[in-house]
């Protein structure tokens, strides 16, 4: 006995066809973003080319003013394609692709260590600066420690789930306040 007529999986193709069309159409080159202004607290963010949405990466300061040692990092959209308004990230968005896992790695010195959850190879670090008082996201290059600014994710294809990444472009000021730009190629 053959089953109904099932219409989800050809939804299902269509959607995804509709999905990578319109990647396509929005992407967008990596100096025309927008740069997030007037973002309280923020540490760095990250884009993508896939639209000029944006995400930020705050510290997460509780009534207080002091860092919340829960969670220390709060992870937000701004959606500049649309109006720049601020949103949380979906489940989804979280636990598979922009959210980050941190662990306290000096109870002491009130350092974290995070990772992004779609890409653990290289760890970030959340530590109190001595010179200005405040905390940074630092990242180890190939040669020096810079405080984090900005990601940039060159994304070519691939799917919803899995994306291809062409490059992943890693922006900070290193000690000397120089910028540096890190390449990295998946």
């Amino acid at each position: 006995m053959r089953a109904k007529n099932n219409k989800y999986p050809f939804f299902l193709i269509i959607l995804f066809l509709i999905s990578l069309i319109s990647q396509g159409q929005n992407k967008v080159a990596k100096d025309d973003f927008p740069k997030p202004k007037g973002v309280k607290n923020l540490l760095f963010y990250v884009q993508r080319t896939i639209n000029i949405n944006t995400l930020v990466y705050t510290l997460n300061i509780n009534k207080n003013g002091e860092l919340d040692t829960e969670e220390p990092i709060k992870v937000n959209w701004i959606n500049y394609a649309r109006d720049t308004s601020t949103e949380s990230l979906s489940y989804i968005q979280r636990k598979y692709a922009y959210g980050i896992d941190v662990k306290l790695v000096d109870k002491e010195k009130m350092m974290y260590a995070f990772n992004f959850v779609s890409y653990k190879k290289k760890p970030i670090y959340l530590i109190k600066s001595q010179a200005d008082n405040t905390y940074h996201a630092y990242y180890t290059t190939k040669t020096e420690v810079i405080s984090l600014t900005r990601i940039f994710i060159q994304i070519e294809g691939g799917s919803f789930w899995v994306p291809k990444v062409k490059f992943i472009e890693v922006t900070g000021v290193n000690l000397k306040n120089e910028k540096v730009i890190e390449r990295i190629i998946p």
